[in-house]
């Protein structure tokens, strides 16, 4: 059998956590098995579908880098399928039509409440004849679901679940409009799909039992379910907004890098004995369903950034580059040429060890694009005293000297001027970092020499020097 499986995200909203963590299951199950994934855009609420949520979970499966195969299906265009298959429900005597009244659903639930029965459809149109029904009326088409016996379901996480029918009542599959419900059109969309494995959260395991009954009175074999338990908060609460970020976007803005996001998710509740860093392709070969665990995951951002920082130190200075543009575009900020991309190119080596993202890399790199004379911090300005401007005059004549302008030949030019002076290294590099950043914080003095070049690093000593000194 050749797996096949499914992402079906609803465009309602954007791709946030919870949802890349399913889509990376179905594509991890799909891949170590050399199977398929396939990607259904489950659109039947069309007031609240919008191609703005259509393209970001596009964009943020491209961007985690997980491919589907063949074309995205759009779930809204099979409603004439879907339709198709009701009538033939209906032609069978396993579905019928109902006339209830809006007013009767609410009496009846209203009902329901009050003797403290759940709220469930009594099913008194099940065997009643059309022809009573009011003139003009319009019905909705309800599943006729057995009502003795239970339902059961092998689930590969779960275990195996099972529920009494009679808890089950008569769901809609066509409503009054004619429009397919969302209950017809997965069962209908997975089955002519080939879906083998329905991997999802756990809060589908209830719509399971219903589109299972449905499957069966079609004739169909359901898919194998694996439903994986929901993402919570740090706090152990359902995972929401009053945590940070749960948009896969706002991730992708601030600066992760998509193979640390992988990882983080993939760590979401399953497991490889200890194993932490995890890289595609080892999560390629161990990827198996009987390793999700049931209990919810945590969902702790400082984890995240920690494990980004870990991929960020482990990627060439390149490829954080290449990522710096789009989160700069998602920012709205500078545009960087050529000459900014090969002076932050210098000092990615030192900026990238103290950053947890590309945007902080960006927000610590700002000296490097500073326009002269520099804004100084007041702590800054505080480290240029008189006895400072002495040593940095004398220093900027030995650099001025200096025939090698690289990190490795300034630090050993620093270090016998130290020698020189009297003076310990962080005596003379506190004042020469004011002096190059307007700050107190800059990646490794040498990598910020190195980075600014020759020509700019003097000419800001020079501007230090000629601002005057604090008393």
């Amino acid at each position: 059998m050749t797996v096949i499986t499914r992402f079906a995200p609803s465009p309602t909203g954007f791709l946030h956590i919870g949802g890349a963590r399913t889509a990376l299951f179905n594509w991890l199950y799909a891949r170590h098995h050399g199977g398929t994934l396939r990607l259904r855009i489950e659109d039947t609420d069309r007031a609240r579908s919008t191609e703005e949520a259509v393209q970001a979970i596009l964009d943020g499966l491209t961007w985690l880098g997980l491919e589907w195969d063949d074309a995205p299906v759009r779930q809204y265009t099979r409603a004439e399928r879907h339709t198709e298959i009701v009538r033939a429900l209906l032609a069978e005597g396993k579905a019928y039509q109902c006339y209830c009244t809006p007013e009767e659903l609410t009496a009846m639930r209203e009902a329901a409440r009050a003797a403290g029965k759940p709220t469930r459809y009594d099913g008194r149109w099940r065997d009643r004849d059309p022809s009573e029904a009011p003139p003009g009326a319009k019905p909705v088409i309800r599943f006729k679901a057995p009502q003795a016996g239970e339902t059961t379901i092998d689930d590969r996480v779960q275990g195996a679940v099972r529920t009494a029918n009679e808890q089950l009542d008569d769901m809609v599959l066509l409503r009054a409009d004619g429009s397919p419900t969302y209950m017809l059109a997965v069962v209908v969309d997975d089955h002519d799909m080939g879906i083998t494995h329905a991997i999802r959260g756990d809060d589908h395991l209830t719509n399971a039992f219903r589109q299972v009954q449905l499957f069966r009175a079609c004739g169909w074999t359901p898919p194998v379910y694996a439903h994986i338990p929901l993402i919570h908060g740090a706090d152990g609460a359902k995972l929401s907004k009053r945590h940070g970020a749960v948009a896969l976007g706002a991730y992708r803005a601030m600066g992760v890098l998509p193979e640390a996001m992988r990882n983080y998710l993939l760590r979401l509740g399953w497991s490889h004995g200890d194993d932490e860093i995890i890289s595609t392709a080892q999560a390629i070969e161990w990827f198996e369903l009987d390793t999700i665990g049931r209990a919810p995951a945590r969902f702790d951002p400082e984890k995240l950034l920690s494990l980004n920082s870990h991929y960020m130190r482990e990627a060439t200075d390149e490829r954080l580059l290449e990522g710096i543009a789009p989160v700069l575009a998602e920012q709205g900020g500078r545009h960087l040429d050529e000459a900014d991309l090969a002076r932050l190119g210098r000092a990615m080596p030192g900026l990238k060890l103290r950053a947890k993202t590309l945007l902080e890399i960006i927000e610590n790199a700002e000296f490097l694009f500073q326009t002269r004379p520099l804004v100084m911090s007041d702590k800054a300005a505080r480290l240029l005293t008189p006895e400072a401007h002495e040593m940095l005059a004398r220093l900027r004549a030995e650099l001025d000297a200096l025939e090698d302008w690289k990190a490795s030949s300034l630090e050993d030019a620093i270090r016998r001027f130290s020698e020189q002076v009297g003076l310990k290294l962080g005596k003379i590099a506190q004042p020469l970092r004011a002096a190059l950043t307007g700050s107190t914080v800059s990646p490794g003095i040498f990598d910020v020499l190195d980075a600014l070049g020759r020509t700019e690093c003097l000419a800001r000593i020079d501007d230090a020097l000629n601002v005057g000194t604090t008393e």
